[in-house]
């Protein structure tokens, strides 16, 4: 935004011919500041996928869906989480419903390390509250296997 005052004669100046201080907002910094802004936001946005280091299993074929569903992650050391809050097995149901508008499916993300009682607990509970359970997975890269 710039102000520019012309005087008698179409000549630049002030109201008695004096020389006029021209204001105007520099975009520099500003274009700067935005700049680095994107560049930080475009690094950290692989990392803010999910919070939680959980290994899923691997596996031959891998269903791809893309719904948009409540997840329940479980780490290998037993802890379970409703998208990234920390949840209460027994509260798991309730906190879906509370949470989420009319699900009818759940995705369950459990370390490959989480031993079977908790997952089967989860499950257990999920299938009494009439959710379909979706198991994530991982594929297995087929470049990296060894010939038998």
């Amino acid at each position: 935004m710039a102000f520019t005052f012309r005087g008698e004669g179409g000549h630049l100046g002030r109201r008695f011919g004096g020389p006029s201080a021209m204001s105007e907002i520099n975009v520099v910094p500003l274009v700067d500041v935005v700049l680095v802004l994107l560049v930080i936001f475009m690094i950290t946005a692989n990392v803010m996928e999910f919070g939680l280091d959980i290994q899923v299993p691997k596996v031959k074929r891998v269903q791809n869906t893309a719904q948009d569903l409540p997840v329940v992650s479980i780490t290998k050391n037993g802890e379970s989480f409703l998208n990234d809050k920390p949840i209460n097995i027994n509260l798991l149901a309730q906190g879906i419903r509370q949470r989420f508008h009319n699900p009818t499916a759940v995705y369950v993300r459990a370390d490959k390390e989480t031993t079977w009682d908790i997952i089967a607990q989860i499950v257990a509970e999920l299938g009494d509250a009439n959710f379909e359970v979706k198991m994530v997975t991982a594929p297995v890269d087929s470049s990296a296997r060894q010939p038998r």
